[in-house]
């Protein structure tokens, strides 16, 4: 089975998934999506939403009022999600970043999706899965994720995959290049896939059982 066929195979049995399409919650603007790819490094949703929740009365998500923040305001905001003083640093950064643009969201999307990510990975506490996430839902640059969930579904199906995160996901786009939206859909139906799978037995009754995945 190749990539593209299991991307096919998964849509087909769990059909279209729901992840962060309009009307998602903490899903509303672009900004919003940026602040919940740092604080849930680490961490799970529930203890994000309080932090978003004060970051959304104290800023409107506004990149010009986060930066109107210190750190010693912001820390407290983003408490719940953990790690606070390292994602306090990296939102700072990235709303220093979004302002050396103006603030100009549709104008960074018309840029290099290869120049952007390695500005968003010269901030710090933005490493290549949080960059990757804020390059495929905010700025519309179409790519793979590795994340755990990918790692362990190609584990699972036995392909022998490069331990870094750049080697897998070459691997993976020089084998079957993604639109946008496919890229999105992949990344949704892996990580629905790997919350309800969470085991080798699960793995062993879904319907991925008994599958081979060449890459």
């Amino acid at each position: 089975m190749t990539v593209e066929e299991l991307y096919h195979l998964m849509a087909a049995e769990m059909g279209p998934q729901p992840w962060l399409r309009p009307g998602t919650p903490w899903a509303e603007t672009p900004v919003e999506i940026m602040l919940g790819a740092i604080l849930v490094q680490n961490t799970n949703w529930r203890n994000v939403e309080p932090a978003l929740l004060n970051l959304k009365q104290a800023t409107g998500f506004a990149p010009a009022a986060l930066r109107q923040l210190t750190a010693v305001e912001l820390m407290p905001l983003i408490k719940t999600s953990g790690f606070y003083r390292r994602k306090g640093a990296a939102i700072l950064s990235l709303a220093a970043w979004l302002g050396q643009a103006d603030d100009d969201l549709a104008a960074l999307e018309q840029r290099d999706g290869q120049q952007l990510r390695q500005e968003l990975l010269a901030i710090t506490g933005i490493g290549h899965e949080t960059a990757d996430y804020i390059l495929m839902y905010t700025l519309d640059h179409g790519t793979f994720m590795v994340d755990t969930y990918a790692r362990r579904l190609f584990d699972w199906l036995g392909a022998a995959m490069p331990k870094t995160y750049p080697a897998f996901q070459k691997r993976v786009l020089s084998q079957f290049p993604l639109a946008l939206t496919d890229c999105q859909e992949f990344h949704a139906l892996i990580d629905e896939f790997g919350k309800q799978v969470k085991t080798d037995r699960d793995f062993a009754t879904s319907f991925l059982a008994g599958k081979k995945l060449v890459v």
